[in-house]
């Protein structure tokens, strides 16, 4: 049997490791605010309308589109003006996320040679940096929906959480992807424009589904933002969450985020070389 001696070392040798687990994870904690600040001084350097510049460009496009959609083909949507910024405010968090990840460690490659810490941390800093601003793009949105008399729901305090979760996994792990293949592949910055471009089309953000022909509409279900933004405008145009519909893509974002993952830490160790 054991001893009283042999207990109480191995509690110390316990309560040594947890000690330095906590203290890693403060570490880890202290790093990723600062590059998530150093994200956010690089964004606002010499702004001058600084937060404002988040809202002016989905709301132009908002604008755009009102005029072509609504004045001129005159689409049969409901409170059109508002119906297009629950989709473009969350479109901006992943289009923007994603399209700076491609040059995120070219414009770090100073830290990333003389500093060692994950890697990872650099595309997360800027993902954050993105919902950090999308955060603040919520009270736009329920102050449009209160203009159109929309109100806020119970739901928002479920379906809030639940969906920037789902779209953090897959901007995060596509993000992860680009950044990495990025280095060795230069290309695929251009290539990631036109993805960009091909999905936001892909996606209903300037129009509804059912509006799209039953034939071709399965086609979109295959892209992942269909089902986000779709959840996303379902919960702030009528304080509704789909569960089901959510379930699906939530699965669907984690699979993206564990690839771009694989892909990430595959390439990792050779980033130094090519940096």
């Amino acid at each position: 049997m054991r001893n009283s001696h042999d207990k109480r070392h191995d509690k110390r040798h316990n309560g040594w490791h947890d000690h330095r687990r906590d203290q890693r994870l403060i570490y880890h904690l202290d790093l990723l605010s600062v590059l998530l600040a150093k994200e956010l001084k690089v964004r606002y350097k010499n702004s001058i309308l600084g937060y404002l510049w988040s809202l002016l460009n989905p709301l132009t496009m908002a604008l755009i589109f009102y005029f072509a959609f609504k004045v001129i083909l005159r689409v049969p949507i409901e409170n059109y003006s508002f119906f297009l910024i629950t989709g473009l405010f969350p479109w901006q968090w992943f289009s923007n996320s994603v399209s700076s990840s491609t040059g995120i460690l070219l414009g770090n490659a100073s830290i990333i040679k003389k500093v060692n810490f994950p890697r990872h941390f650099i595309p997360l800093a800027n993902v954050l940096n993105d919902l950090t601003h999308f955060l603040l793009t919520i009270p736009v949105i329920a102050g449009f929906g209160l203009f159109f008399g929309v109100y806020p729901t119970l739901w928002w305090f479920v379906g809030i959480p639940a969906l920037i979760l789902a779209q953090f996994l897959i901007t995060y792990g596509l993000s992860l992807f680009v950044a990495s293949a990025n280095l060795f592949f230069r290309d695929l910055e251009r290539l990631v424009g036109i993805f960009l471009m091909v999905l936001f089309y892909g996606t209903p953000i300037f129009y509804d589904l059912t509006l799209v022909p039953e034939s071709l509409r399965a086609y979109l279900y295959l892209n992942p933002m269909t089902g986000i933004i779709s959840c996303w405008r379902e919960l702030f145009l009528k304080g509704s969450f789909y569960f089901s519909f959510y379930i699906i893509y939530l699965s669907y974002a984690l699979l993206v985020f564990l690839f771009g993952l694989f892909v990430f830490r595959k390439l990792s160790p050779r980033f130094a070389e090519v940096l």
